[in-house]
């Protein structure tokens, strides 16, 4: 727990406190900034999305829930004009001038997603002395001005590498398939599971492959490595999405199946319902539709004035089970589905977490402008 910082988690109830324990030490979670912030004119309001990357499932998902539900939501209720859209393709330098070009252009927040944790932070500080909050979600950044909203993801690598360890009864050789090197939730899900294997003196880490969360490219990773490693493999830790292009990398291989830690994506878990076995447990990390609606519902709060309390909404990591997935996913389900498994965004975030996490708290689509 950061002792040092801890004036913003003494303003939470002690039951949501739990979830940052063990949070990567970098992450902010002081006082916000934006705890009086008023927006420069009341709705509707025009959102700036500055995406980073749009190749993978878990991107998609995002984006349909977005655009297919909370913007007509947030547009009926008078809430939101338009939502713009921008992509950068990984590169800091272009969603840098993409963030100051919306500022400029008259977006009143603007929203992010996965991005390096400090190098946009300059651009966080031009947004926010402009009257313009910024919102990351799916990772954080270590701005002060920002706001940050995610599950606690050091603790989802520690959860799942845990789990894998234990089907594997402690013992055995395990591949590590991580997501983009110097990205926040990737190098905080690493540092769970490496705090895992600390644990299991018998577990050996036998190669690490960067996924790129992109199951094409994950898969790829691990058909050079089973190629050239052709010692035994007896389980995969991974960072979603890349669960069916890893899945596909071992039924192709010709290897025994071994397990494979799995997030939500839908090939995998159908796998998984045709397998009952293979896994014990499933673990909600990062579920796509839940994330960008916490991150939605922070932004529209703070725009209504209700006065985020802390710099970073944390929430903790879900089990899933195969009890949950039988009665959810058909047998007939195919294990090339690209869509994702996950719990409604209101379970992930519900209202009573949300409204602890503000200091005037209402209901977002019922909350009026005073006269």
């Amino acid at each position: 727990m950061h002792a040092a910082l801890a004036d913003g988690l003494d303003e939470l109830p002690p039951d949501i406190q739990k979830a940052y324990q063990g949070l990567d030490q970098n992450q902010p979670v002081g006082p916000s900034p934006l705890k009086d912030f008023k927006p420069k004119k009341g709705p509707p309001w025009t959102i700036g999305f500055a995406s980073s990357y749009a190749g993978n499932t878990w991107r998609a998902a995002s984006m349909d829930k977005l655009m297919n539900d909370l913007l007509p939501a947030a547009q009926k209720a008078g809430l939101v004009k338009d939502v713009i859209v921008t992509q950068s393709d990984l590169k800091d330098s272009v969603q840098i001038q993409q963030m100051r070009q919306l500022v400029d252009q008259g977006a009143d927040a603007i929203f992010i997603c996965c991005s390096n944790v400090t190098a946009l932070n300059q651009t966080i500080k031009y947004a926010y002395d402009k009257g313009v909050p910024v919102f990351s979600y799916s990772g954080y950044v270590t701005a002060p001005e920002a706001i940050s909203a995610s599950a606690n993801y050091v603790d989802g690598g520690y959860q799942i590498a845990k789990g894998i360890f234990e089907k594997i009864k402690g013992k055995g050789n395990v591949l590590l398939v991580s997501g983009i090197a110097g990205l926040a939730s990737s190098d905080s899900f690493d540092k769970g599971v490496m705090r895992a294997l600390a644990e299991s003196p018998d577990i050996k880490l036998v190669g690490t492959v960067q996924g790129q969360w992109t199951d094409q490219v994950a898969q790829v990773e691990v058909q050079k490595f089973l190629a050239t490693h052709p010692g035994q493999l007896d389980a995969i830790v991974v960072q979603s999405p890349a669960e069916n292009g890893v899945l596909q990398a071992m039924l192709q291989s010709g290897r025994p199946m071994v397990p494979i830690s799995i997030s939500g994506e839908a090939g995998a878990v159908c796998y998984w319902r045709k397998n009952p076995n293979w896994v014990d447990a499933g673990n909600y990390v990062w579920p796509p539709e839940a994330e960008v609606y916490i991150v939605w519902n922070m932004m529209l709060r703070t725009l209504e004035g209700q006065g985020p309390k802390i710099q970073s909404v944390i929430r903790p990591v879900l089990k899933f089970t195969y009890d949950d997935v039988k009665a959810s996913m058909p047998e007939d389900c195919s294990i090339d589905d690209p869509k994702w498994f996950e719990p409604k965004a209101e379970a992930w975030f519900p209202k009573s977490m949300a409204d602890a996490m503000v200091t005037r708290p209402a209901d977002p689509f019922t909350w009026k402008p005073a006269n």
